[in-house]
């Protein structure tokens, strides 16, 4: 079973929550700031700042779903909705997909549906990755 401990709290997290936190880890490293891991984490942080148009909305769906199909073998994006979009410059994001309990290890035959919160704060940051 996937395992790990809590960022902040340093708490033991199992299965999806676990995946959870990966996610965020994921989507709120810039690309390239990894020593020896150069091109882990995703665009986001530069698409935080553009113009909230069309165009930029579906670079940051393109950034979601690259980023987690190459770094997130725990989890299969199927969709990614727009749930806020505010005049504050709030976006927040409901994603849902495949969660494999076992998908770290290559064990691709359980398969759970789950869903998680994203979101871009009108200050330029990304809120980590929470359940559903």
């Amino acid at each position: 079973m996937r395992s790990g401990f809590d960022r902040r709290t340093g708490e033991r997290l199992t299965g999806w929550a676990h995946c959870v936190q990966s996610i965020g880890v994921i989507l709120t490293t810039r690309l390239a700031t990894r020593v020896m891991l150069r091109d882990f984490g995703s665009r986001l942080k530069d698409l935080q700042d553009a113009n909230g148009n069309r165009d930029v909305l579906a670079q940051v769906y393109a950034a979601v779903a690259d980023a987690l199909i190459r770094w997130e073998p725990g989890f299969r994006l199927r969709t990614m909705l727009l749930d806020r979009a505010g005049p504050d410059g709030v976006y927040r994001f409901i994603i849902e997909g495949d969660f494999y309990p076992e998908g770290h290890a290559g064990d691709y035959s359980v398969v759970e549906t789950r869903a998680g919160v994203l979101g871009l704060t009108r200050d330029g940051r990304l809120e980590t990755a929470r359940a559903v």
